[in-house]
C-alpha cells in the first residue's frame, strides 16, 4: 500500500462496516429463531418440536448476547481490539447449531 492510500484511509470505516455485519447477523439469526417457532407450532404440537424450539430459542439469545458485546466493543472505542478467538468460535458454532435445530425441525 502506498503511503498516500494509507493517508486517505478512514480508519472509521472498517469498525463501522462490522458492527452493521454484527446486526445483519443478528437479524437473521432472529428470523431464523422466529420460523423455527412458527414451525414447531405449525404442523401439531408435540414435546420434542417444543424442545426443538426451546434450544432455538437460547441459541438465539445466547448469540444475540455475544452479538451485542461485540457491537457495543465497535461502537464505543476508536480503535477496537481484535475479536478474541473464543467470541468468534463461540459465534460461529451458535450459528451452526441453530442451523442444525432448523434442519431437525424441517425433518
Amino acid at each position: 500500500m502506498s503511503t498516500r492510500a494509507a493517508e486517505d484511509r478512514d480508519p472509521g470505516l472498517q469498525p463501522e462496516r462490522t458492527r452493521l455485519a454484527w446486526r445483519r447477523t443478528t437479524l437473521a439469526s432472529t428470523v431464523a429463531a422466529l420460523l423455527a417457532v412458527k414451525t414447531a407450532l405449525h404442523g401439531g404440537v408435540s414435546p420434542v418440536r417444543i424442545a426443538v424450539c426451546a434450544v432455538s430459542c437460547g441459541l438465539w439469545l445466547a448469540f444475540l448476547i455475544v452479538a451485542h458485546r461485540r457491537i457495543r466493543t465497535l461502537a464505543t472505542t476508536s480503535r477496537p481490539p481484535v475479536l478474541a478467538p473464543a467470541h468468534a468460535t463461540a459465534g460461529a458454532l451458535l450459528t451452526v447449531a441453530l442451523a442444525v435445530c432448523a434442519v431437525a425441525l424441517v425433518l
